[in-house]
């Protein structure tokens, strides 16, 4: 007969997102894991069948369910216009420029570290972009209707240059989180929607 289990699941997922946020999927060993969680290997292999590589994705997809509609705020409402988008911005600069911030994005550190490798993650990483451009679309939409936005902008375009913008800025803001440089490039994406 089994053991019961001495641990909550969710804990240990929320422990192990965090240990991957932080150091990155290669770099967190099964070992580091063990002593985050407090878990032993076997228990965390029952729990997650497959191990390591499936407490990642689903530390991926803890990651878009907990933490990116924190981030994404009031862009995420139905009724969110130019303001939204801007405020979304401006908390990603204010993140950047925090030690805390510097880890960036569990999503674009995974895209940078193994989309171009591995399927599966390139797979969660798209869906979040295209959570972003539609979140980013509709806002503009908005936008544009109450003429908060040039009759000229390309919508759908200007969505998918602020989601290549918003993951480029977060890996500038590791190497360099200086505030005017990160503010700037926020800047000369907005100019566009004049």
């Amino acid at each position: 007969m089994p053991r019961p289990r001495e641990f909550e699941p969710e804990q240990v997922l929320d422990t192990a997102m965090r240990e991957f946020w932080e150091r990155g999927y290669r770099a967190t060993s099964v070992a580091d894991l063990v002593k985050a969680t407090g878990v032993q290997p076997g228990s965390l292999y029952g729990a997650f069948a497959g191990g390591k590589r499936a407490l990642f994705l689903a530390s991926l997809e803890r990651y878009s369910k907990l933490v990116v509609p924190e981030k994404l705020g009031a862009l995420d409402d139905p009724g969110a216009s130019l303001a939204e988008v801007r405020a979304y911005f401006d908390g990603l600069v204010r993140d950047l420029t925090t030690e805390e911030g510097r880890q960036g994005c569990l999503l674009v550190n995974s895209a940078v570290e193994l989309a171009a490798t591995d399927p599966e993650v390139a797979a969660v990483v798209r869906g979040h972009h295209a959570r972003l451009r539609d979140a980013f679309t509709r806002a503009l939409r908005v936008a544009a209707r109450r003429g908060a936005i040039g009759p000229a902008v390309d919508v759908e375009g200007a969505a998918r240059l602020l989601v290549a913008t918003s993951q480029g800025l977060m890996v500038v803001g590791k190497v360099d989180p200086d505030r005017d440089t990160l503010e700037a490039i926020v800047h000369h994406a907005f100019a566009g929607l004049r």
